[in-house]
């Protein structure tokens, strides 16, 4: 029973980095000069947006290596749920188009979707962050740099019944 505990709690942590580690930073990596001249459509500046999607990897490959390995996964999951946050709110701007009342297949409708699915993907990470009750929120803060322990069995139960 071990091993698949192990198992489901890799498994579904895998499944809230996947689209960062590996899809995301390998498709800013080899199409940097694309994701550059999407970023810079926001960013205004050719140099800021060149740092935003660097700094956007970075994120994404240190952070999802950090919610896969336990290494610091709760700062690591806070770090990501701001970045999708922020990602929704500045590169999944539904409300700009205008189309979204006028043309079900118009690019509002997808960049809502894109916007609310990013959100949920917040919520995903700051679950890690700050676990499934109140109480948890004031230990994040006095130890925002601790793990989890998410391959150690037993540990959230016996956390839980604190």
């Amino acid at each position: 029973m071990a091993a698949l505990d192990i198992a489901i709690a890799f498994g579904v942590r895998l499944l809230l980095v996947a689209l960062f580690l590996p899809f995301s930073a390998l498709d800013k990596i080899f199409d940097f000069r694309g994701a550059t001249a999407q970023a810079r459509d926001e960013a205004g500046s050719p140099d800021l947006a060149a740092a935003l999607i660097v700094i956007g990897c970075c994120i994404e490959i240190f952070m999802s290596l950090g919610v896969l390995t336990g290494i610091a996964d709760r700062a690591a999951a806070l770090v990501l749920a701001l970045y999708c946050i922020a990602t929704a709110v500045l590169w999944k701007q539904f409300w700009k188009p205008g189309d979204f009342w006028t043309k079900p297949n118009g690019n509002a409708r997808a960049l809502f979707w894109d916007f609310w699915k990013n959100l949920a993907l917040a919520g995903g990470f700051l679950l890690i962050t700050f676990g499934t009750s109140a109480g948890t929120v004031p230990q994040f803060f006095a130890h925002p740099l601790a793990s989890t322990h998410p391959y150690t069995i037993g540990a959230h139960i016996n956390s839980a019944a604190r």
